[in-house]
Order: structure tokens, then C-alpha cells, then sequence
């Protein structure tokens, strides 16, 4: 969590939606005391469609249904 005084974020606003857009959280001080917490929106919308990766290619591991070795009976 960065900390920055009310005169920085004015100078440095572009840097510092940059900053908030990549999920920092930000606080502003005035003559140092903590004013205000500052952080991104939540998305309004997923990132991707439903189908959107229909026809691209995924790898499966060949033994994915296999039974785990090692793992234990879960009955104990």
C-alpha cells in the first residue's frame, strides 16, 4: 500500500490511476496525517465471452484420470 501526499498525487495523477488501474491501493496524507484511501473499482464485466475460446487448442496431461499415488485413504 502506497502512501503519498495530496500535493504528489495532484503533480503525478496520470502515474497514479496507472498505478490503481494494476490493483495498488493508494493513501493520501495531508500534512501527514492519512485523508483518504484510494483503489480500483471492481470490473463491471468479466474479461472474457462464454465461447470465446471455442477451437483453441488446450494439453491435457495423458494421465490427468489417474489415481493419485501417495494420497491416502480419506476414510481415516
Amino acid at each position: 500500500m502506497a502512501t503519498m501526499n495530496l500535493e504528489s498525487v495532484q503533480a503525478n495523477l496520470p502515474q497514479v490511476i496507472e498505478d490503481l488501474i494494476r490493483g495498488e491501493v493508494l493513501i493520501i496524507t495531508k500534512n501527514g496525517h492519512p485523508v483518504a484511501s484510494l483503489e480500483r473499482l471492481p470490473a463491471r464485466q468479466w474479461p472474457c465471452k462464454a465461447g470465446s475460446a471455442k477451437g483453441v487448442p488446450h494439453w491435457m496431461a495423458p494421465d490427468f484420470n489417474s489415481p493419485l499415488e501417495n494420497f491416502g485413504d480419506s476414510s481415516e
